[in-house]
């Protein structure tokens, strides 16, 4: 797949202003104030920038933090991972494969039994498609 190009003034004419916050320039949505966040829905998280499946409802749990949390992307190479040591904090960032779109974080403290891991995402970052 071919990396998405786009101008800063493509990017802001097709996003929201949270989105492009959130996408663009890696800002967070407050807790529990996205759309995703309480969806129950079967089918698959996409990126809001691109389109690109990113997740899907059955990786999807109930983290308590107000945020989409998941076990794991939808499928190998979904998402790419940076180093992120802003606010002087060490996290691991998690950014859209084909647009380069800022999703969230993951972190190290998701369920056992599913891998551990929890991906931590904000709502405006993707669109849901309901199967």
């Amino acid at each position: 797949m071919t990396k998405v190009a786009k101008t800063d003034a493509e990017w802001r004419a097709e996003l929201t202003p949270m989105q492009y916050r959130v996408l663009r320039e890696h800002g967070t949505e407050r807790a529990f104030t996205g759309e995703l966040w309480d969806n129950h829905d079967d089918g698959t998280y996409v990126c809001a920038g691109c389109g690109r499946p990113l997740f899907d409802s059955e990786a999807k749990f109930e983290s308590g933090t107000g945020w989409p949390s998941f076990t794991r992307p939808v499928e190998p190479g979904a998402v790419t991972e940076h180093e992120d040591r802003k606010f002087f904090m060490r996290r691991t960032e998690v950014r859209c494969a084909d647009c380069d779109g800022h999703l969230g974080h993951v972190f190290p403290d998701g369920p056992r039994e599913r891998g551990g891991l929890r991906y931590c995402m904000n709502s405006a970052a993707m669109r849901f498609e309901k199967r």
